[in-house]
Parts: C-alpha cells; structure tokens; sequence
C-alpha cells in the first residue's frame, strides 16, 4: 500500500487560477473587500522605540512578578472604556503618567487602551472598526490610529493594557502592549485560548457572562499548554502557529448580569475555586477585580465606591487580590457616539468612566492600602 501523503502544493498555481472559484458559492454576502496592508507595514511606520522596548518587557515581568506572589504591589489596570479620540487619550495619559510614578512603589499602573469592543448586539465597535465614528468604517486608519495612541502612551513611560477581541489584530499591536484580556463573551472560546498560549505578556480571562469562574479556570489552563492554530505572520501571510503555552494567564472577577462578585465571600470562593481547578500557576496566588462591568451595574459613582471597598479590605489584610482595573476618563459618564466635533471633549463614548479627581482619589486610596497592608 503506498504511503499516505498531503496535497501537492506544486500545483497551487494551477488549481487556484479563476477557475477555482465559483461565484455562487462564495462572497454571497460580501459588499466589498478591502485590503489592509501587512502588519509589518505598520510597525515600520509607526516603529517601537528602543526605550519603548525596554518599557514594555520591563513591565510585563513587574506584573509577572507582582500575578506570581513576587511583588507585594497592587495591579491598577485605569482607563477609558474605550479609545475614541486620540488626542483626549493623550491627555489622559499624561495625567495617569505623573501619578503613576508618583505612586509606584505600592501600584503598577497600566494604562487600559481598549480599541475593540464586543456588542451584545450592535453598536459602535471601537476605533480600528470605525475610527472617525461616523460609519465609514476606515479599518486602515484605525489600525494606524491605534497604533499611534500606544506608541504616544508608552513614550510617557506607562505601559499599556488592552482587549483581544480577534486573532489578526495581535500581530498589528501586540509588541507595545503589557498586559491583555480576554472578555467575558469569549472566555470559552477556542480560538481565544489557543490566541491567549502564544501571547508574550500575562493574559487576564474574565468570569464567563453568567458569573461562573469555571470557564476562565479552564481557559487559563487550556492556554497554559502549546497549540497548533491557522494564524497570520507579520507579512501577512497565513501560517500553522506551534506555540509553547502562556504561564502567566488568571482570572479578572467581572461581576455579571445577575449581581456582582466583588465581595470578600465571593472572591474566597473563587480562590477556593481556582485552587480546586487545574488552572495552576498565578491562579494559586489570586486574581483581579474588575470595578467596572457587572460589579457596579455601568455606574461610575457605584465603580468608585467597589475601588474603595476593595482598598479599606487589602488595609485590613485581605488576601488573593493582586489587581483592581477600573474604567476612568477625564469626564464622567458617558454619551452616545457621533464625530468628534459633535461629542464632549474627554467623556466615554461607550460604558461611563469615573472622572479623572476621583480616578486619582481612589488610587491614591489604594496605594495607602498596600502601604497598609505591606505594614
């Protein structure tokens, strides 16, 4: 019998010319498609800096240190729900820049730089889909846009943190990012855990939608171990993916429709949880808390009140918390998109963020916390 053997790619040319595709059973669905160039093209434009460089891995191993029990400091991932004007962004960076480094001895501040947004439904998905918030969707612009927003927050000196909602973007972004999550509607996914095992930074999964921790538990250890996976390279062409495993991935507490899980029964419960789960590694130590989301139903002034609550509980001694993320912007609240010269300077255009004077009040609290605490 003759051995068995895969297809001859010596005939790609010839089996792939015009003939090969047959308009009725492709596209049926697609108005149009655009191409967008590789992402190498975009970090030679826009490249990462050698001072960048350094800024990146050295914070990726802080947070390593401080998700491992290494680093007795507390986690702060604080910023917009989502990017949506640039140059508000770099505002806000400034300002979350001068107190981070006034704080860093008790706090890591990271700053979240969120580009996609899942929908439940529908709605405005994030500045790579649509950067100028006006339904022309310039993906190309947005990709650039993005870029250029992390570049300008890391030449401040302060890391950057960001949502993964699909595999190809990673490729474009994920040299200037330190930290990355994984939401609640993809926590389960296959192609997120197999994305979260190649990542060169600690992966933060959240809490399925429903509340249970189960699900992020599963990722974390999924991700843990290597994975084969169709991907893109940095040219842009499609590749098999052979990755060694993420170590370093944990579990955010989110809250979910049904009520929060920012209390102390409820973050021993998922501690107990996470050590009864193979999840392993930084899942031994603890986990973060994610103020924002379900553990304060969409209101910035409950979101507040959840950050002091978590502090005056690491004051008193509390355990198994290593990090807090916060949504926070110049303005409070929020207000329905449109162009930016139809919107209020410096507001969220999606959830509703805490403002910058008591975005600084609460971290102040916290840094006073771990002093506490570390005392």
């Amino acid at each position: 019998m003759s051995a068995l053997r895969g297809p001859d790619s010596s005939q790609d040319s010839r089996l792939l010319d015009s003939r090969a595709v047959f308009p009725e059973t492709v596209d049926v669905n697609i108005r149009q498609l655009d191409p967008i160039p590789a992402p190498r093209y975009f970090l030679r434009e826009l490249p990462l800096t050698d001072e960048s460089c350094d800024l990146v891995m050295t914070s990726r191993q802080e947070i390593r240190d401080i998700l491992h029990g290494r680093d007795d400091r507390l986690l702060a991932i604080v910023g917009p729900c989502s990017i949506h004007d640039p140059r508000a962004a770099h505002e806000y960076a400034e300002k979350l820049a001068a107190l981070a480094g006034e704080l860093r001895d008790d706090l890591l501040v990271v700053m979240r730089v969120y580009f996609e947004k899942p929908r439940t439904t529908i709605g405005w998905k994030g500045l790579i889909n649509d950067p100028d918030l006006d339904g022309r969707f310039d993906i190309r612009k947005g990709m650039w846009l993005a870029r250029k927003v992390l570049t300008d927050v890391l030449a401040l000196g302060l890391p950057t943190a960001t949502e993964w909602l699909d595999p190809i973007t990673p490729q474009y972004l994920c040299d200037l990012v330190s930290w990355g999550a994984i939401g609640a509607r993809n926590t389960e996914s296959q192609v997120h855990r197999e994305l979260a095992s190649g990542m060169s930074m600690p992966i933060g999964f959240k809490n399925a939608t429903d509340g249970s921790v189960k699900p992020a538990a599963d990722s974390c250890y999924a991700a843990a171990f290597e994975h084969h996976f169709l991907s893109i390279n940095l040219d842009g062409h499609v590749i098999s993916a052979e990755t060694k495993g993420n170590p370093d991935c944990h579990l955010v507490l989110r809250g979910s429709a049904t009520g929060p899980n920012y209390d102390a029964a409820s973050v021993t419960a998922a501690l107990a949880e996470l050590r009864a789960s193979k999840a392993g590694g930084a899942n031994n130590i603890g986990l973060v808390i994610d103020a924002a989301h379900g553990n304060c139903g969409k209101d910035e002034v409950v979101e507040a009140s959840v950050v002091e609550d978590i502090a005056a509980r690491i004051a008193a001694g509390e355990r198994g918390i290593l990090g807090i993320m916060m949504e926070s912007f110049l303005k409070g609240g929020h207000q329905k998109p449109a162009p930016l010269d139809q919107l209020v300077y410096g507001q969220s255009v999606t959830d509703a963020c805490v403002p910058w004077d008591r975005t600084e009040e609460v971290l102040r609290d916290l840094a006073a916390a771990v002093r506490t605490r570390r005392g």
